[in-house]
């Protein structure tokens, strides 16, 4: 019975690391679409605005990509801890 358990928390563990990083992903990708949407509606209102949108777009999908790593990171760091690696 122990084993079994132990074998229900290990799964659990493992699924819970792999459903987080799929959501950091999918949280990521609505993230950036929403920055081109408005980047795209900003020039399309103001032309001559364009590259600094646009800088401003880049920057933002930039730190919008590495909350996105660090919390695929902490996904592999768990599934890591419960592998024993």
């Amino acid at each position: 019975m122990l084993l079994q358990e132990t074998a229900i928390n290990y799964a659990n563990g493992l699924m819970g690391a792999g459903i987080g990083a799929g959501l950091a992903v999918v949280g990521a990708g609505i993230g950036i679409g929403l920055i081109g949407r408005g980047a795209t509606e900003g020039m399309a209102r103001q032309p001559e605005l364009a590259g600094t949108i646009q800088t401003a777009a880049l920057i933002l999908a930039a730190f919008v990509e590495g909350a996105t790593l660090f919390a695929i990171v902490v996904g592999f760091m768990i599934q890591n801890s419960i592998l024993g690696g």
